[in-house]
C-alpha cells in the first residue's frame, strides 16, 4: 500500500452510504473519485472534498472500486463497465444484492483477472462516517486478500469472512429479515404496554436489560420511534426490498420460513402505506401507531393503520 496507485479508488454510488464511505476512504489517505448518476450527490461529494466523474466510463479500471447501489440489477450493469479498461485490483461491493449475481460478478472479475467480493455492511451512515462499519464477505480467499486493504478502512477489521461468493449477501439478508421481524415484535409488544397504561421508552428500557432485549429496543426504538424523529437513514422502501429477498432467497432452496415470510408481507403493506422513502423506523406507524408521535398513515396518532395486500406491493420493493 505504499504505491500511490494503489491507493487509487472509485466509489459508485454516493448516497447517504456510498458518500459516507467516501469520505472516510479520503479522510483514510486513499485518492478517490466518486460516481453517482445524480447531480446533487456528485455535488455534495465535492463539498467533502472528493474528486467526482461525471460517467462511469471515467473511473475503469481504478484499482480498486467499492459499489454502494440501490439494486443487484445495478451491480450486474457497473461491473462489466468498470472491467472494460486493465487495472482493477479489486471490486467491493457492499450493496445488500442477490447471491447469484454476487457469484456471477466474481467469476466475471475472476475471468479478467481482478477480485469481486460480496461485502454488504451494517452499521448505517454513522458507521460508514466513522469507518466502524460491520460487514459480511463472501469470497474466495484470494480475492479477500486483495480486497482486505479497503475492507480494514470501511470496518475497522470489523468484518466476517462467511464464505464463497454470494455467501456475505445470504446472511446480510437474513440480518436484515430478523431486524424487520424485531422492529414488527417490538413495535406490537410496546403497543401493549401503552394499552395497559405503561411509558414504553420505560418498558423499553426494562426490556432491553432482560432476554427479550435488542439494539431495536435499546437503541431503535428510543432514539427513532418514540422521539418521532425517524432520522436513521435507511429508507423503508430498501428494508421491505430486503425483507422480501430473504424469504426469496430461503424458497429456491426449499426452505418455507412461515414467520419471516409473514414478516415480509407486513413490511410490503407498510411501503403501500408510506412509500419507499419513508424512514424503515417509521414501520412503528402501521403495527403499533398509539406509541409513535405522528401515529397511522393518514391518520392521528392511535388511528388504525390503513391496509394493502402485500403481494400487490411486492413488485413495487423488489423491484
Amino acid at each position: 500500500m505504499n504505491d500511490q496507485n494503489t491507493r487509487r479508488i472509485a466509489v459508485i454510488g454516493l448516497g447517504a452510504m456510498g458518500g459516507a464511505m467516501a469520505a472516510t476512504l479520503h479522510k483514510a489517505g486513499w485518492d478517490v473519485t466518486g460516481f453517482d448518476p445524480s447531480d446533487a450527490a456528485r455535488a455534495a461529494a465535492e463539498e467533502a472534498g472528493i474528486k467526482t466523474a461525471a460517467d462511469l466510463e471515467a473511473v475503469a479500471g481504478t484499482p480498486y472500486a467499492v459499489l454502494s447501489l440501490p439494486a443487484a440489477s445495478i451491480v450486474e450493469t457497473t461491473v462489466p463497465q468498470l472491467l472494460k479498461e486493465p487495472g482493477t485490483v479489486a471490486i467491493i461491493d457492499t450493496t445488500t444484492s442477490e447471491p447469484g449475481t454476487s457469484k456471477n460478478m466474481a467469476d466475471l472479475a475472476h475471468a479478467q483477472g481482478a477480485a469481486f467480493v460480496d461485502a454488504p455492511v451494517s452499521g448505517g451512515r454513522d458507521g460508514a462516517a466513522t469507518g466502524s462499519l460491520s460487514a459480511f464477505v463472501g469470497a474466495t480467499d484470494e480475492s479477500l486478500a486483495a480486497a482486505e486493504p479497503v475492507l480494514l478502512a470501511l470496518t475497522g477489521g470489523k468484518y466476517s469472512h462467511i464464505g464463497g461468493p454470494g455467501s456475505g449477501n445470504v446472511v446480510k439478508l437474513l440480518n436484515n429479515v430478523l431486524a424487520a421481524a424485531n422492529l414488527v415484535s417490538v413495535g406490537e409488544a410496546l403497543g401493549v404496554a401503552k394499552a395497559y397504561g405503561i411509558d414504553p421508552a420505560t418498558a423499553a428500557a426494562s426490556i432491553s436489560n432482560a432476554s427479550g432485549g435488542s439494539k431495536v429496543s435499546a437503541n431503535m426504538y428510543p432514539n427513532w420511534v418514540l422521539s418521532g424523529t425517524h432520522d436513521s437513514g435507511f429508507s423503508l422502501g430498501l428494508m421491505a426490498r430486503d425483507a422480501a429477498l430473504a424469504v426469496n432467497v430461503a424458497t429456491r432452496i426449499g426452505e418455507k420460513p412461515a414467520l419471516l415470510a409473514a414478516v415480509a408481507s407486513q413490511w410490503q403493506d407498510a411501503l403501500a402505506a408510506l412509500g419507499p422513502k419513508a424512514d424503515f423506523t417509521e414501520i412503528a406507524r402501521t403495527v403499533a401507531p398509539a406509541i409513535t408521535p405522528a401515529g397511522a398513515p393518514g391518520g392521528a396518532p392511535g388511528a388504525a393503520p390503513s391496509t394493502t395486500s402485500g403481494s400487490a406491493a411486492g413488485t413495487t420493493a423488489v423491484a
